[in-house]
């Protein structure tokens, strides 16, 4: 099937999917209806509010929300109205209009300090959780995660991610993550919109998300409407702050081994403003004081600069331009390492009509690494990158208040280098370079927020996804058990496998009572971009290669069923929510596969199925002196590939039983606040030696057997924070952030060898390896 007749049948799809939607409006057309639309934006620093509730009073359940520009449209019969604008950590706002024509209304919203000290995570909307259809979808609120104590007293929002159920670290102090029993690749992380393929600092002890810089962070557990796609599990939509069009600021922090600084302010005042944000560790200035020479000549260092700025061209265009820009270093003797990330974002939205809004997005996406060594007069470098070049065309109509349709297409073209070998002459390596691949990969998509009833909310919506690998090169076939079948050459831009998937979802709450729903989801998710990995934390090192002649697009299908219920006038909620994932076409290795610069990768890898479910309960109070959470997950994720654990189903890496947080906050008053967080969860699966044999010259080899049959050691600890606030201004903030990580100093295992007992050969001893026992920090912010 060529292209073009692939994206008639998509089009064809969503003209079927829609066309219901547009029969109810003409069929209301005898009415006379008229629309109030605007922006809601913070009075402080003129930044649009994502999220925000505007609520008819004198029609309940009708209202509308603004969208990730706050951006709102409600159209309604003519008459007066009384408008009420809720945002958490906002004091309400009301308006009265008289509705006898299409009106704009722009509000600004106050901030409420005896809110903003209260909440910890939390939906934008006080019963959110209940009444909106989408589930499996956790939202953070920045401004509270500076409380929560985290290794080295650096705040960061993947840490925070991890203590929420259904989502597990990938490794003490690690900022990889799986979530609800899907790969760490099978994660889209999303900085403005831009995709980040590594987002860890320092080996994973930080992630590249500095806080300072963020403005709202979402993650979707596998049930993203349909402008999402590409991954099976789980989306995290990351967006940057804007920056203060009214004033200049300053803020920043002084850490143990970081610091940070803020810069933002107008460019033209109430009409664009900008932010630059810069952190760097200084790790490597402390090393050059020791004594011991390997150690004092080692670097490791990382730095990162989140940049944003925006322009308000006239009241309805307004252009957007962000970008990242991290890169972290390591070197020890002969060996070096450095990688990064680099993105960028440029938006223009479009306020087309009082219903319409446009987005329009160009995007650039670029992940490298480098190893270099030297081994005598010999110097060798390995470099690897994945470039990403993506345009984005997106609508939102605000139908009326019970439909918010959004409909868009986007392209991406990606390269893939797998990587170069650059060598001295006099080496006896040969340079090489592994051959680029080049993948395009579309998308069509529609997704319908309809208020069906006043307590049935349905979120529907189809995804067209197209796949096309490139030319030019030479491309393997590879017999079902990894034997090279031929070879064949294709010119530059020639298409080499061509993919096309339809994408469903659907998820939608029903109410059973006051402040409680049932919810309910199906979502089905394609991944053509596929991480090979051998470490269980993730490597800066790790590669990717795209769906090809072998290696088809990973498919996941989930469904979902939760209670949500919210009690004493919405201060707590409580959720269970259950599902059950089947997987397609998962990836995995032969053992002992060589996955490193390999040319013939492919022939290492086997192909099969997955499996994952569990359930996941979730506790927390939002109110009051106290606040926090309790997240609990019992789950399970399998695999079965044919030619591993002899073709029977064998536990994924990343599989745990058991997995428990607590999290709690304590204001004493303005000025002291206490936190702590506590985790709990079962040892990850691993593949440990189930016996040994001697082989020439006694050397020991172990024999492995079933894959991933064993566990490391159950994990658990305890970390405790306080913040000292010393003073707090209109001009100026300064506050002390003290944090202990593992206050307990529990030793829990990051590795675990194994090795002949140098007492008795015959035996053998099992050495394990400790990252973190007792690690107490100290940080200075302040603002001015």
């Amino acid at each position: 099937m060529k292209q073009k007749d692939l994206f008639k049948l998509i089009i064809i799809a969503i003209t079927v999917l829609w066309s219901n939607t547009f029969l109810l409006a003409q069929a209301a057309k005898n009415v006379a209806n008229y629309t109030v639309s605007g922006s809601v934006k913070d009075k402080k620093t003129g930044e649009e509010l994502i999220g925000v509730s505007i609520a008819i009073e004198e029609l309940r359940g009708t209202g509308a929300i603004t969208n990730e520009y706050g951006f709102y449209s409600v159209t309604l019969p003519s008459g007066d109205y009384t408008l009420n604008v809720t945002a958490v950590g906002y004091s309400t706002e009301t308006r009265k209009i008289s509705l006898t024509a299409n009106q704009k209304l722009n509000i600004a919203v106050g901030d409420n300090e005896q809110v903003l000290t209260e909440v910890v995570v939390s939906s934008k909307k006080k019963d959110e959780n209940v009444t909106k259809a989408q589930m499996g979808v956790e939202k953070l609120d920045v401004a509270a995660i500076a409380k929560i104590p985290v290794l080295l007293g650096e705040k960061d929002i993947i840490k925070t991610m991890q203590l929420m159920p259904g989502i597990k670290t990938a490794g003490e102090g690690n900022s990889g993550f799986y979530v609800r029993g899907g790969g760490a690749d099978q994660n889209l992380i999303l900085l403005d919109e831009a995709p980040v393929y590594n987002a860890s600092h320092l080996l994973g002890f930080f992630s590249t998300f500095n806080s300072d810089a963020i403005k709202d962070v979402a993650i979707y557990k596998g049930t993203a409407p349909a402008q999402y796609g590409g991954r099976l599990s789980s989306v995290l939509d990351i967006k940057m702050n804007e920056g203060n069009d009214q004033k200049y600021h300053v803020s920043g922090g002084i850490g143990i081994i970081s610091s940070k600084l803020n810069l933002e302010g107008p460019i033209v005042k109430d009409k664009g403003s900008f932010l630059v944000t810069g952190r760097r560790t200084y790790v490597d200035v402390f090393t050059r004081l020791s004594n011991n020479a390997q150690l004092k000549n080692a670097t490791l260092y990382f730095y990162d600069v989140n940049m944003k700025a925006n322009y308000r061209i006239n009241a309805k265009n307004r252009v957007f331009l962000s970008g990242y820009f991290g890169r972290d270093v390591l070197g020890v003797q002969i060996f070096g390492i450095d990688w990064g990330n680099t993105t960028g974002t440029l938006r223009w939205n479009s306020i087309i009509s009082d219903k319409l809004f446009s987005n329009t997005s160009l995007i650039y996406s670029n992940y490298n690494y480098k190893i270099g060594f030297n081994v005598g007069k010999t110097d060798v470098s390995i470099t690897s990158k994945i470039r990403d070049y993506n345009l984005k065309q997106e609508f939102q109509y605000f139908l009326n208040p019970k439909n918010n349709i959004r409909f868009g297409a986007n392209v991406i073209q990606h390269t893939i280098t797998p990587g170069q070998i650059e060598a001295t002459a006099e080496s006896s390596i040969n340079s090489a370079k592994l051959q680029d691949r080049q993948g395009v990969e579309a998308a069509v998509y529609a997704n319908n927020e309809w208020a069906a009833t006043k307590d049935l909310n349905i979120s529907y919506g189809l995804r067209g996804a197209f796949f096309d690998l490139l030319g030019a090169g030479d491309f393997y076939n590879y017999n079902p058990n990894g034997t090279l079948n031929n070879v064949r050459s294709y010119k530059a831009g020639e298409s080499v496998q061509s993919y096309f998937n339809l994408e469903p979802r659907v998820s939608a709450a029903y109410k059973v009572g006051e402040a409680k729903s049932i919810k309910a989801a199906y979502a089905r998710n394609t991944q053509n971009l596929h991480l090979l990995s051998n470490s269980t934390a993730g490597s800066p090192t790790d590669s990717w290669i795209m769906s090809s002649q072998n290696t088809r697009p990973q498919i996941a299908d989930q469904f979902s069923l939760g209670y949500f219920q919210n009690f004493a006038d919405n201060g707590y909620e409580f959720s269970v929510e259950t599902y059950y994932k089947t997987m397609q076409n998962q990836v995995d290795y032969k053992n002992g596969a060589n996955i490193q610069a390999n040319e013939l990768v492919e022939g290492e890898l086997l192909y099969g199925q997955g499996r994952a479910y569990g359930v996941e309960l979730f506790l927390k109070k939002k109110t009051g002196k106290f606040t926090g959470w309790v997240g609990y997950t019992l789950s399970k994720s399998e695999r079965q590939i044919n030619g591993i654990n002899d073709d029977n189903w064998y536990n994924a890496k990343q599989d745990r039983t058991h997995d428990v947080s607590v999290v709690g906050i304590y204001e004493f008053n303005k000025k002291w606040s206490v936190s702590a967080a506590f985790v709990y969860y079962t040892g990850s699966a691993v593949t440990f030696p189930s016996g040994k044999y001697k082989i020439d010259g006694g050397q020991t080899v172990f024999l492995y057997s079933e894959r991933n049959g064993y566990r490391m050691p159950d994990y658990h600890r305890l970390d405790v924070g306080a913040t000292l606030t010393i003073a707090k201004t209109k001009r100026f903030e300064s506050a002390w952030n003290f944090s202990c990580y593992n206050a307990y100093g529990r030793k829990n295992a990051y590795a675990i060898d194994f090795q002949d007992d140098p007492n008795d050969a015959s035996k053998t001893q099992v050495v394990q390896t400790t990252l973190f026992t007792f690690v107490p920090s100290v940080t200075w912010n302040f603002k001015f």
